[in-house]
């Protein structure tokens, strides 16, 4: 009775030693809203979990959020859209080495009724600065997301400060990009957005596509392994295997085949 029992025992150990085991093989990714938010994890990572057993556990804030949670040791990977400050990230040590992964580009979205004039224009800051000169609603995410950084940016090009006029016609949410959309379509104001997300948003009252195109609303996303030099408790091997699963023929095929009625939100680009 006693061996049986402790037959018994040493099983119920080794169940709970592999189910341990199995719960520890993930991945923390800190990420942005935009690629939580357009559905590609949703797309892609099952793909990846299923091939490697490996279980991915997305952190999804803006760009400089999820830096500073990869800075700090709190992901393994970061996966993130602001090439100037993912290109700070390495330089500083926090980062191993930067790869392209994917594009799409901004688009400036705004109401029908288009206060500003703006539709059609493919000067981006143009388009910003008639905005401004306008006093047209604008909702930014205010959020230090690679989107409000790249927002900036082209305000400063167009030689606009807007947060002079911020609670005026300047809204900023201080929210994810969905969030701002629905700003955007409650207040009948423009917004910056990335294209994934936007194809993605159901709620988007009169808001169309007004301004498109630019080359400057390229937007390129990057993922880097967090340097386990600084942090010993990143999982190497683990977060290596998503990173050139994601560069492989087969992640880039399943980033490029993500459409949404019939429109890719992404294109691969990796090689």
């Amino acid at each position: 009775m006693f061996c049986r029992a402790l037959t018994i025992l040493g099983g119920l150990f080794l169940a709970l030693n592999a189910q341990i085991a199995i719960a520890a093989e993930f991945i923390t990714v800190a990420s942005t809203t935009s690629t939580q938010n357009s559905g590609l994890f949703d797309h892609i990572l099952p793909a990846f979990t299923e091939k490697t057993g490996i279980e991915v556990r997305v952190v999804a804030v803006g760009t400089g959020a999820a830096i500073k949670l990869a800075k700090n040791g709190d992901a393994d990977v970061l996966f993130v859209h602001h090439k100037p400050s993912e290109e700070q990230f390495v330089a500083e040590g926090y980062g191993v080495e930067r790869f392209d992964v994917m594009y799409n580009d901004f688009i400036i979205v705004g109401p029908k009724a288009d206060p500003a004039g703006i539709k059609g224009m493919t000067d981006v800051t143009a388009a910003l600065a008639q905005v401004a000169d306008q006093g047209a609603a604008f909702a930014s995410r205010g959020d230090d997301s690679g989107t409000h950084k790249k927002e900036l940016g082209l305000w400063k090009e167009a030689g606009v400060d807007p947060t002079a006029s911020s609670g005026n016609w300047y809204n900023e949410t201080g929210s994810g990009m969905g969030a701002t959309l629905n700003v955007a379509a409650a207040k009948d104001a423009y917004a910056l957005s990335d294209r994934g997300t936007w194809l993605s948003f159901k709620n988007r009252g009169t808001l169309g596509i007004q301004v498109a195109g630019d080359t400057r609303l390229f937007n390129q996303y990057g993922v880097i392994l967090v340097n386990p030099d600084r942090h010993g408790h990143v999982k190497v091997a683990e977060s290596q295997a998503f990173i050139d699963w994601l560069r492989s023929d087969e992640g880039q095929a399943l980033i490029d085949g993500f459409t949404i009625n019939g429109e890719k939100l992404f294109n691969a680009n990796a090689q």
